[in-house]
C-alpha cells in the first residue's frame, strides 16, 4: 500500500530533489501544485521553522493528507545573519535568483576573506491533518564567494562556498548536494516520522 504525502511547494524542482534525498519504500510524493486551488501560505513568521510549519499546516488542513514543508535560506555572518528567512525576497519581488547574488556580492564587496562566513539554514516540518506537527532542521557552512561559480542548484549556490570541498554549491554533482546539503540534513532528520508514517495503519 503506497502512502501519500503532500510537498507544499509548486516548485517541481524542488519535489525532485526531495524524492532524491527521501527514498523511502511505499511512499509516493505529490507536489501541492496538483491542487490548483490550494491557497497560498502566507510566510509571516519570524523563523525558517515558523514557516516551515504554517505551510506545511495549510497543506494538510486543505488536502486532508499529511503534509511536509520546508523554509530555507541562507544567513550571512557580517550582514548579521541576513537576508535569513527573506533570502527568497532580498532586494524586492523585482530579481530573479541572479539579481539576489549579485546584490548580495556588491553588497559585500568590501568584506575580506576571513570574515565572509555563512551558512544555508532549512527547517522541515511533517504536518498531520489533526495538527500534529515534527520538525527538523538541517545547515550547511560555508563562506561567500568573491565571484559566481558553478551552474547547479539555484537561488544562492553559485556563490555559497565550501572551502572543505573547494568549491560553491553550484558545482558539486547533484548526487553531492543532495548528500551534504541543509535540506538533505533536515529532510534526513524527519525521515523516521516519514516511515512511521508509512508503516501504519
Amino acid at each position: 500500500m503506497m502512502r501519500r504525502l503532500v510537498v507544499a511547494t509548486r516548485n517541481r524542482g524542488k519535489l525532485v530533489e526531495i524524492e532524491a534525498i527521501m527514498r523511502i519504500d511505499g511512499l509516493c510524493l505529490s507536489a501541492l501544485g496538483d491542487w490548483p486551488a490550494a491557497p497560498t501560505t502566507q510566510e509571516t513568521g519570524s523563523t525558517f521553522l515558523e514557516n516551515a510549519v504554517l505551510k506545511a499546516m495549510d497543506a494538510a488542513r486543505f488536502t486532508g493528507l499529511p503534509a511536509i514543508a520546508d523554509d530555507s535560506g541562507l544567513c550571512v555572518d557580517a550582514l548579521d545573519g541576513a537576508p535569513g528567512v527573506l533570502s527568497a525576497r532580498f532586494g524586492g519581488p523585482g530579481l530573479d535568483d541572479v539579481g539576489r547574488y549579485e546584490l548580495l556580492l556588491n553588497t559585500m564587496r568590501d568584506v575580506p576573506e576571513p570574515q565572509r562566513g555563512a551558512r544555508f539554514v532549512c527547517a522541515v516540518a511533517l504536518a498531520m491533518p489533526d495538527g500534529k506537527v515534527h520538525t527538523a532542521m538541517g545547515e550547511l557552512r560555508g563562506s561567500i564567494a568573491i565571484s559566481p561559480s558553478g551552474t547547479g542548484g539555484f537561488g544562492y549556490d553559485p556563490v555559497f562556498f565550501l572551502p572543505d570541498r573547494g568549491c560553491t554549491v553550484a558545482e558539486l554533482p547533484e548526487e553531492v548536494k543532495n548528500a551534504v546539503s541543509h535540506r538533505a540534513t533536515a529532510l534526513r532528520a524527519i525521515a523516521p516520522y516519514v516511515r512511521a508514517l508509512v508503516n501504519s495503519d
